[in-house]
């Protein structure tokens, strides 16, 4: 191989004692740097696994990591070009750095929903996940490297011979690869089948391959409006004298159901709903263990196992209950509503409802970030902005949470408001003792009790003019440390159960349940039915009054507790 190719030197006269370096000997150079200091984290995790304990299994680390270096030499090799393979090998690395940091620190997993999330991340959340651990992880995996990469020369081949000589590094790169696959077979087919996870930590070829199927997905969606769903959708009789519905719709962020006092948790983090009438469900699983997964499945009729396989451009739950004549409003605290919001009268809650009521000092910073409380203020304004015809129909008013947005915890929380301490107040939750973690969640959780109980404060006194009830829900979990593994977005297949799990709160006052005609014993008795995302649309339309085909009771949470 001419990984020391002398061919004619990039530069004449002075340099010409200085005979130019392969293309492919930097990249293979790369490629071993990049598999062996790159993925750290893949070689922590299967270090750890009991599956390879022994000293077989060992052994096939060894034969696995150098399947992993083959597969990165080839794909190198084909980046092998005299110009351009310093700048090629430069994104590799750029990309590296930051993917060993994130994998190594919070227990990520590359896929196409974790992409999606990244492509989603707001200035604030990029903010969020900045610190002195993200540095070195560029400066030692990317930057020392590309210092000494760029201050070599390139020697110059003719491009059919320097074509030949990539495809030979690629064939024998491919060649080893398979043979040491071939010498651990049965192995390598385990791994393959029970660990599938260790293949999306293999650095950088993981993004790059998510991200590819994540272009060929979206190529597949049909271009142009949504396609129409429940065109039939209308409101319900209403009888005589009766009020009109409004429902507040509280999307949660990042909530598990296991940290809610509510569902049995040991400390104290819903005092104020506790108070309450309120039907907590502790058993409810998400559709997604991300934000970009879980939002738009929540509000597709679908369901999440054919959302999941469903290409198609739909109309959301937003869209039907517009159609059927109510008011509908989205107020976002967080980093939008995907798309979820685009055709109804939506806000942002740091903008206030009118110039002359100002938001409080004191709920949101100077970088424009705010806490939840600021989704309440003036929400009569917010109402009396909409079409009143409408409003006096009903109204549904959607509140998209920051909630527990990780890993700044201790953002999301007010100071007067934090009542477990010591809390972890930083980003770096690795580097924290996990009781501060668990605290700095914690408070977020509170907080959000505190959030919940001022909205019901607030739905009580809309209810001269209007039957109103609340719906809580969150849109996924998080792990706290849990198996080494923070934050959120594993594939759902094998997420643990704290990213999937999520608690799940009703607020429906006497007159409510009488004119909604439901059984509150027959409510309270289905706290532990087990529930998902999939009933959320059909619920919102029960309770709205929406009558349409599409509608399913036995998807309806509570569906099953409605008289007559």
């Amino acid at each position: 191989m001419p990984f020391s190719d002398s061919s004619t030197p990039l530069h004449r006269g002075a340099s010409a004692s200085r005979p130019g370096r392969s293309p492919l000997t930097l990249a293979w150079l790369a490629a071993l740097w990049t598999g062996v200091l790159g993925n750290w984290p893949l070689w922590q995790r299967m270090w750890g696994m009991p599956d390879y304990a022994g000293p077989s299994g060992k052994v096939f680390i060894v034969v696995f990591a150098g399947i992993v270096l083959m597969v990165l030499a080839a794909f190198f090799s084909l980046l092998a070009w005299r110009f351009a393979v310093k700048p090629l090998l430069t994104v590799m690395l750029l990309l590296t750095a930051p993917l060993a940091y994130f994998i190594g620190s919070y227990g990520v997993v590359i896929d196409t929903t974790m992409v999606t999330n990244a492509l989603q991340t707001d200035v604030r959340e990029t903010r969020d996940l900045m610190g002195w651990g993200l540095l070195a992880h560029v400066v030692v995996i990317a930057l020392i490297p590309l210092v000494w990469i760029w201050r070599q020369r390139v020697a110059d081949t003719r491009w059919f011979k320097r074509l030949g000589w990539n495809v030979a590094s690629v064939a024998l790169a491919l060649a080893v690869g398979f043979g040491l696959a071939a010498s651990r077979t049965a192995d390598l087919a385990s791994t393959l089948r029970n660990n599938k996870v260790l293949t999306k930590m293999v650095s950088p070829i993981n993004a790059i391959w998510a991200s590819a199927a994540l272009v060929v997905e979206k190529q597949k969606k049909p271009k142009g409006p949504p396609e129409v769903v429940a065109a039939d959708a209308r409101l319900a009789p209403r009888p005589a004298g009766s009020k009109p519905p409004l429902v507040l719709l509280v999307v949660g962020e990042t909530a598990r159901s296991v940290n809610f006092q509510l569902n049995g948790y040991g400390r104290p983090t819903n005092p104020e709903l506790s108070k309450r009438p309120v039907l907590s469900y502790r058993e409810v699983a998400s559709c997604g263990t991300s934000t970009a997964a879980s939002l738009p499945c929540m509000f597709s009729q679908l369901g999440r196992e054919a959302f999941v396989d469903h290409p198609g451009n739909q109309e959301t739950l937003l869209d039907v209950l517009q159609r059927a004549g109510l008011a509908v409003l989205w107020v976002d605290n967080q980093s939008g509503c995907k798309g979820l919001c685009d055709r109804v009268p939506n806000a942002q809650a740091i903008n206030p409802a009118r110039p002359d009521h100002p938001i409080p000092a004191g709920l949101c910073r100077a970088d424009g970030e705010c806490l939840d409380e600021v989704m309440l203020h003036d929400l009569e304004a917010r109402i009396a902005g909409l079409d009143p015809q409408r409003v006096a129909r009903g109204v549904v008013l959607v509140l998209h949470q920051m909630g527990s947005h990780g890993p700044a915890y201790y953002l999301r929380t007010p100071e007067e408001r934090k009542p477990f301490q010591p809390e972890c107040r930083s980003s770096a939750l690795q580097q924290c003792p996990l009781e501060q973690v668990r605290n700095a969640y914690d408070n977020t959780i509170a907080y959000t009790d505190h959030v919940l109980a001022r909205a019901i404060d607030w739905l009580g006194t809309q209810a001269r003019q209007f039957d109103p009830s609340l719906v809580y829900v969150s849109d996924h979990g998080e792990s706290l440390g849990e198996n080494n593994l923070f934050l959120h977005g594993m594939p759902y297949a094998i997420a643990p159960k704290e990213q999937k799990h999520v608690p799940m709160i009703l607020w429906l006052p006497d007159a409510t349940r009488q004119a909604q005609h439901l059984d509150g014993e027959c409510l309270a008795q289905r706290r532990d039915t087990p529930m998902s995302h999939d009933g959320l649309y059909h619920t919102v339309l029960s309770l709205s009054g929406v009558q349409t085909s599409v509608y399913r009771k036995d998807w309806d949470w509570v569906g099953a507790c409605r008289k007559g």
